[in-house]
């Protein structure tokens, strides 16, 4: 029996009442701001326009058609790319395969590890990076000291451009994995026992559990990793802030910190925004194309 017209007329006031507050401080913090920044971004807003906002102008494309021209602007967006293909699928698969170790019947105090990896999620970032900044230390550091045994000579990990994006990704899969590690975890959980001692009595080794029922299984879960693990990813900052302010020869300069260096060391406001804006365009891609192959493959 259908619910009559009236009663479903309060139903939907209801739900929107309690929706309310939380609409209003999404709205008031989240998409005013963000409309704002956009319109920002078609203008020349910089810090002489703090004090007279009669002195800003509407400019256009032109701060876009600007970053585009900007040699800079391409180093940090192959630096960011170059991040993001390397340290993503390398933190998805330190993820994938700590959880699988974790998840065996045959590893003990689970409890334990599973909390020792996960400390450094939760750990500050920055105190994260300052601590590896002296493990990378040329000539203290322990890394140098421990390549030392095998007849290695010293490395400047964060002052060769060759080495410092590879450093800091190093870095960034140790902090992140942990997170991703207990989604694996929670995928792994619900794979149903019957399927691996069926394939077990089949003859099946665990190689061929993994692929044929491990993997499938766990798509959907993957599918997700991988999508929020990029999305971070794009967003890289205070790793190269903290560790390399974006050197040495701009080599590990990101989107993100090109905008911050425009924004509040430049003051070029409208500029900032217009970097933002074309980050947010190249995420959406990524997560659309991610949204498309998961409705292809079905899961």
């Amino acid at each position: 029996m259908r619910p009559a017209p009236g009663h479903r007329r309060s139903q939907t006031a209801a739900a929107w009442l309690f929706l309310a507050p939380a609409l209003t401080a999404i709205g008031i913090f989240f998409v005013i701001p963000v409309l704002g920044a956009l319109v920002l971004s078609f203008t020349d807003f910089d810090i002489y326009a703090l004090a007279d906002l009669g002195m800003v102008r509407f400019v256009g494309m032109e701060n876009y058609l600007r970053i585009l021209d900007t040699p800079l602007f391409w180093t940090a967006l192959k630096n960011t790319f170059y991040f993001v293909l390397v340290g993503g699928p390398l933190s998805v698969a330190v993820s994938l395969g700590t959880a699988l170790m974790l998840n065996s019947k045959l590893a003990r105090f689970k409890t334990l590890f599973r909390t020792i990896y996960f400390l450094p999620v939760v750990t500050s970032l920055v105190a994260v990076a300052v601590v590896w900044r002296y493990l990378y230390h040329p000539a203290d550091g322990l890394l140098n000291h421990l390549l030392s045994w095998f007849g290695i000579g010293m490395i400047d990990w964060l002052g060769d451009p060759t080495y410092a994006m590879p450093a800091i990704i190093l870095m960034a899969v140790w902090k992140n994995f942990g997170y991703n590690m207990l989604i694996f975890i929670a995928g792994l959980q619900n794979i149903p026992d019957d399927l691996y001692e069926a394939a077990h009595l089949d003859g099946a080794g665990w190689w061929r559990q993994f692929v044929d029922i491990t993997l499938p299984m766990l798509a959907p879960t993957t599918v997700f990793v991988v999508m929020i693990t990029v999305i971070g990813y794009f967003q890289l900052f205070a790793e190269p802030y903290v560790m390399t302010q974006g050197g040495p020869l701009y080599a590990t300069t990101s989107v993100v910190l090109l905008m911050y260096e425009q924004g509040f060391r430049w003051w070029n406001m409208g500029h900032a925004a217009a970097i933002a804006f074309i980050l947010f365009a190249i995420i959406l891609i990524f997560t659309l194309a991610q949204i498309a192959l998961q409705r292809r493959t079905g899961q």
